[in-house]
């Protein structure tokens, strides 16, 4: 009987299933063909497929002046969130003090805020202290805006983390130093770079927080925007193509290091003691 409600119960399913993905992906699908439309944004069906849309994207020196800035925002921005974000986490996994609960919770306060508060408060910030508004400021709004990403996603690593290891090099010697150095940071490489990839991500893509904090030099997504405004051109499509295929692209990249990682983690485990207790002789 139960049997026979579930084989009734699966088309309903996979229809619902197929809508609530075309929901998500036919618009993104309809975005990559009409890069290729010969008539632009305009005309149904897409007809007269041609290249000359990324050619002009390719000739188009203020679009990709915006890239580079957002590469080097996002690049910077996962220095700062990481450097930061690892001692939070250590801090919150490994340490005891007054206020604890507390700090947690500011620590995931980023998160929940919308962009906009973030994006106004860093603004009265740096005018306050008469910082003038430019690459700089918004590297510092992105960098600080993702701490709690950073913080959160090696937390999580540090609570799957074998403490064997750890305690083994203490045994063998080791100080806390080296032990953090050789053991630790070497068992956090796939939170470090799940955080990485996710920051660089978030900072290529963030718009409300680069908004109040802009100067004369604009970011991908501002300036997509501000070319927006004037109506959908044909190089819109193509830079978000290549960027929709450069995301895929970093997340096969980040499955295929995660599983080489976590591969290689388990087979070197039994010769982390031998290595130290080596070292420490």
């Amino acid at each position: 009987m139960k049997g026979g409600f579930q084989s009734r119960r699966a088309p309903l399913l996979g229809a619902y299933a197929f809508l609530v993905y075309a929901f998500l992906y036919f618009p993104i699908i309809v975005l990559v063909v009409y890069s290729f439309n010969g008539f632009g944004v305009g005309g149904f069906p897409p007809a007269n497929w041609t290249l000359d849309w990324y050619r002009q994207l390719f000739t188009d020196g203020a679009l990709w002046d915006a890239v580079l800035n957002s590469v080097i925002v996002a690049a910077v921005a996962v220095a700062i969130a990481l450097g930061l974000g690892l001692p939070a986490a250590l801090a919150l996994d490994r340490t005891d003090f007054p206020g604890k609960a507390l700090f947690r919770r500011l620590v995931l306060l980023p998160l929940i805020l919308p962009g906009i508060i973030t994006g106004l408060s860093l603004l009265m910030l740096f005018v306050a202290v008469g910082m003038k508004l430019s690459l700089v400021t918004i590297t510092l709004g992105h960098g600080t805006a993702l701490i709690s990403v950073a913080t959160t996603e090696i937390f999580a690593g540090l609570q799957k983390l074998e403490r064997a290891q750890e305690e083994a090099s203490l045994d063998l010697g080791a100080n806390h130093w080296k032990t953090f150095w050789r053991v630790t940071l070497p068992n956090l490489r796939v939170s470090l770079i799940a955080a990485g990839l996710l920051i660089f991500t978030l900072s290529l893509d963030e718009i409300a927080v680069s908004f109040f904090l802009i100067g004369r030099d604009n970011t991908l997504p501002l300036e997509i925007w501000s070319r927006l405004r004037r109506g959908i051109t044909p190089e819109i499509n193509a830079i978000s193509t290549l960027i929709l295929f450069f995301s895929i692209g970093m997340i096969l990249l980040w499955y295929r290091l995660r599983t080489r990682l976590q591969g290689a983690k388990e087979s070197a485990a039994p010769l982390v003691p031998a290595s130290i207790e080596g070292e420490t002789a």
